[in-house]
């Protein structure tokens, strides 16, 4: 199965959203509003900022490996 990698991630501080594309090599774990300029981090339970505030969640988890 192939990744999507483009998301669109969508800040919770002021909605401003933004169509990114994905590594495919590590998970984001930090994120600058390009807006608000809020530095998001993902929820608790989730790998990657992709994974919380994306429309699509990161590669490694749509190909099921290990992501973390």
């Amino acid at each position: 199965m192939e990744a999507i990698l483009q998301s669109t991630i969508t800040c919770p501080a002021c909605g401003h959203s933004e169509i990114e594309t994905m590594p495919t090599d590590a998970c984001l774990w930090f994120y600058d509003c390009r807006h608000c300029e809020a530095v998001l981090k993902p929820k608790p339970g989730d790998c990657c900022v992709y994974c919380s505030y994306g429309t699509v969640p990161c590669p490694s988890v749509q190909t099921s490996d290990y992501c973390g």
